[in-house]
């Protein structure tokens, strides 16, 4: 065994962090913050890093939950010690590793960032009111957004050949260069049909393209980066908070309404393009809440 005192140890690891793993400022601060609160936890107990075991550790992650910290955070101070505990072993400061039976807590998974549908019809008001070939070009993103559920990859690198016949469905290529069928609203049809009719004004030196929404940008095509600098304006516009508006955050209100509607989580996995359902149950909080809604209304014993 190394002979050393913990501070010594604690400051070799902070070495080892910033000379072998190349740490960031940022990342040797939040380490620093976590370890110098469990080393005051310790000092209470009159431990150290060196020789407190699994029940000490234990003490200190119900301890911060007592607290109130929340489970990601509690899940990031653990990591950390993780950390510090592997390199003490590693170092030959001490023989075990406390943290190896500690489960990390379950954290779950963030809900989406979703508009409600007041907002949307903010948004695509705000869409109507545009004028000219760019006014017409927005309006058919949105609308097909909206509609749809694309990936906004998917969308602004839609192919003209994806478009139906009567516009009504969307042949979309999307992830592990899959295809599916997507249906299209009425609005988004005709917001489309407006749109293709102005589409030559995109076409570079009237040259043809085969993108559904082509520019001069060097893939050929309108850039999720544009576009995304595009519903930012319009989000102003309609008098919504800019950063609440993105892309994706219309693919969640996409699927959020259609399930607040009625529809079932296995078409809305087919028209989002998930491989698997267990992506698409991040939105049954809207059925949570659906089924909540009906027993306060119907329940005879909710009044």
């Amino acid at each position: 065994m190394t002979e050393a005192n913990p501070s010594e140890a604690v400051a070799a690891f902070f070495e080892m962090l910033a000379a072998e793993r190349g740490a960031s400022g940022n990342t040797m601060a939040a380490y620093a913050q976590d370890i110098d609160d469990y080393q005051g936890f310790l000092r209470v107990r009159s431990e150290s890093v060196l020789g407190a075991g699994e029940s000490t550790l234990r003490a200190y992650l119900s301890v911060l939950k007592e607290n109130g910290l929340a489970a990601r955070t509690v899940a990031r101070r653990l990591s950390a010690l993780r950390q510090l505990h592997r390199f003490l072993v590693s170092e030959g400061y001490r023989r075990d590793d406390p943290t190896v039976p500690l489960a990390s807590p379950r954290l779950g998974r963030p809900l989406p960032k979703v508009l409600s549908e007041e907002e949307v019809d903010m948004l695509l008001a705000a869409a109507r009111a545009r004028r000219g070939p760019e006014g017409r070009r927005l309006l058919a993103l949105v609308e097909m957004l909206y509609a749809a559920g694309l990936r906004v990859s998917e969308l602004v690198g839609l192919p003209l050949s994806a478009v139906s016949r009567d516009r009504r469905f969307l042949t979309v290529r999307g992830k592990g260069d899959k295809e599916r069928m997507v249906p299209m609203s009425e609005p988004a049809s005709a917001a489309l049909l407006a749109y293709l009719e102005i589409r030559g004004h995109f076409l570079t030196a009237g040259r043809p393209a085969p993108w559904l929404f082509p520019s001069r940008a060097a893939s050929g095509h309108l850039t999720r980066h544009r576009f995304a600098q595009l519903l930012k304006q319009l989000a102003i516009d309609a008098g919504l908070a800019p950063e609440r508006v993105s892309p994706h955050v219309l693919r969640h209100a996409f699927a959020s309404h259609l399930l607040n509607r009625g529809a079932d989580l296995r078409s809305v996995q087919q028209m989002l393009g998930h491989a698997d359902i267990s992506t698409t149950q991040i939105y049954t909080h809207v059925l949570d809440e659906r089924l909540k809604a009906l027993v306060r209304s119907h329940h005879p014993l909710a009044g």
